[in-house]
């Protein structure tokens, strides 16, 4: 039997992961998928990250205006990377050509002192 830890590092394996330094440097030019439940994110998110809960994902991600181009550059996001990596995978699986997970997520990316918002 797998367990999630090793679910988590088969997945980081087929992925590509950027620090929050290096998305800080291009906020607003690359799409932020935030893909924790809603509260987590109105508690707070990266500024112009858009919600879309890992749950639904696949099934919502075609629905968002920004995001339903399979050659829009999205780095994925979570609380600590784990199911921001998972989700990674399942948009490189429906044909997204530039994704990325943030390492570490928001986790990560409050601990630098990077700039966040609540909702």
């Amino acid at each position: 039997m797998t367990t999630t830890a090793e679910l988590v590092a088969k997945a980081k394996s087929k992925i590509r992961e950027v620090t929050p330094q290096d998305i800080a440097k291009q906020l607003g030019k690359v799409m932020i998928l935030d893909v924790r439940e809603a509260h987590e994110y109105a508690a707070g998110h990266i500024p112009g990250a858009i919600n879309i809960p890992r749950g639904l994902l696949e099934f919502q991600i075609d629905q968002h205006p920004s995001l339903n181009n399979r050659s829009t550059e999205i780095v994925l996001q979570c609380q600590g990377g784990g199911r921001s990596a998972l989700a990674t995978v399942s948009l490189q699986d429906l044909g997204y050509k530039h994704v990325s997970n943030l390492a570490g997520g928001y986790s990560a990316w409050a601990a630098a002192g990077l700039p966040t918002e609540k909702s």
